[in-house]
């Protein structure tokens, strides 16, 4: 038996891209098929009803392109759609989300005190992620904090400057960063100012970003599945695909910085 379906991912724009990288060199057999939903983004201002129509379509979208496994490379899509997509293609559909491999990981940890947590105000204000670390973790505490700018930041390209310095230093001096030990990035777009953050916040502070261990438990859901049975789908050189809502610049520019040659976009209308 082989892994012949490609495996979906899908996010609001380019967020998703660092999850789809990192499932790329994890399991480089591996067929993707991504789908950027750049006509609609930010989806942390959404509503969740907005929200769950949008991954909805996508789902359905990606199921019609023969995916059964597909990643929720968002946390705000995650934290408001993953139950009603349960719901409606669970029998169809194997979904991961970016949640559940982050609470699992720092759950196996068991060290961290003071945890932060930035992401969109959709994502902050669901309470999803407060409330698995706090059933996960009882002795820790957890820190909450909607940082709505950064996302459209990285959207438009200005990461790693001055502007978006500037920008990150004044969200992690806020109150409720104070004190924290590690830092979860709670929107699959942080991590491309992960170095950023680093920087300001020091080394006493453990980052986690959430790309790499999505990839891993990606890896471990399909081993137990078994539908990776040796190493040669692992070695093999897989496909890639790359739909998007609607065409934009910082959207290619991105997709070449991740995936290291130019990429051919297919717009969805």
């Amino acid at each position: 038996m082989s892994y012949m379906q490609p495996i979906g991912i899908f996010d609001s724009g380019i967020g998703g891209l660092t999850v789809a990288s990192a499932i790329r060199k994890e399991l480089p057999g591996l067929d993707l098929i991504y789908y950027g939903d750049t006509a609609h983004m930010p989806y942390g201002d959404k509503s969740p009803e907005t929200i769950r129509k949008y991954a909805d379509s996508i789902v359905d979208f990606l199921y019609q392109n023969h995916c059964r496994t597909i990643v929720i490379a968002c946390n705000t899509a995650s934290a408001m759609a993953t139950e009603s997509l349960n719901q409606k293609w669970g029998k169809e559909i194997q979904f991961v989300n970016v949640i559940d491999p982050v609470v699992e990981y720092l759950k196996e940890q068991g060290s961290y005190q003071n945890i932060g947590i930035i992401g969109t105000k959709g994502t902050i204000q669901s309470g999803v992620y407060t409330d698995k670390l706090i059933k996960a973790l009882p002795n820790s505490r957890i820190h909450p904090l909607a940082t709505p700018l950064l996302a459209a930041l990285i959207e438009e390209g200005y990461f790693n400057n001055t502007i978006s310095t500037a920008i990150i230093k004044d969200y992690l001096e806020m109150e409720p960063l104070k004190g924290i030990d590690c830092l979860i990035l709670a929107c699959t777009h942080y991590p491309l100012i992960k170095r950023q953050i680093a920087q300001i916040l020091g080394d006493p502070v453990y980052i986690l970003d959430s790309s790499e261990l999505i990839a891993q438990y990606l890896h471990a859901m399909l081993k137990v599945d078994k539908r990776l049975i040796n190493n040669e789908l692992e070695k093999k050189e897989g496909k890639s695909e790359f739909y998007v809502s609607d065409f934009t610049e910082s959207f290619q520019k991105s997709t070449e910085l991740f995936f290291g040659n130019r990429i051919d976009l297919k717009k969805i209308s």
